[in-house]
C-alpha cells in the first residue's frame, strides 16, 4: 500500500512539473519584448525585421523606423500562434503564413518559428528570437 501511495505521489509530482514547464503557454501570450527575425538563406542570415510583443498585441515586422499599427494575436496551449493582422513581407506578394510555433522551454530565450508559404508553393522558415 505504501509503495502504491508513493507511486501515485510520484506521478502527481511529475504531472505538476510538466504543467509548470508549459505554464508560459497557458496564459496565451508570449513574453513582452522585441523579437529579432531572420532566415538562413544561401549560407548567410538575412534580417527580416523585428516584431514587438506587448500583451496580446504585436507590431511589425519592422526593419527601419517604427510600426504604424498594432494587431492582436492568439496563442493556444500548444504554442501555436495565429496572427490576426498583416505580418509585413510574410503576408504580402502572394506569401502566407502556414504556421507559427512558439518555443518557451525552461531557461532558454523565448522564440517562435514562422513557416511561410511562398506563391510557388515552396516553404521557408524564419526564427524570431527575443532580444536580451
Amino acid at each position: 500500500m505504501t509503495s502504491r501511495i508513493s507511486c501515485i505521489s510520484s506521478i502527481l509530482l511529475l504531472m505538476a512539473t510538466s504543467a509548470a514547464a508549459r505554464a508560459d503557454f497557458s496564459d496565451g501570450k508570449l513574453p513582452d519584448g522585441t523579437y529579432h527575425c531572420e532566415v538562413y538563406l544561401l549560407g548567410a542570415f538575412l534580417n527580416l525585421g523585428d516584431i514587438t510583443i506587448k500583451g496580446n498585441v504585436y507590431t511589425g515586422p519592422v526593419t527601419f523606423g517604427t510600426a504604424l499599427q498594432g494587431y492582436n494575436y492568439q496563442m493556444n496551449a500548444n504554442g501555436e500562434i495565429t496572427w490576426l493582422g498583416p505580418l509585413g513581407g510574410y503576408t504580402t506578394g502572394g506569401n502566407s503564413v502556414s504556421m507559427t510555433q512558439a518555443t518557451l522551454d525552461g531557461e532558454t530565450t523565448p522564440s517562435f518559428d514562422i513557416i511561410l508559404k511562398q506563391p510557388d508553393g515552396a516553404f521557408t522558415a524564419s526564427t524570431c528570437t527575443k532580444a536580451q
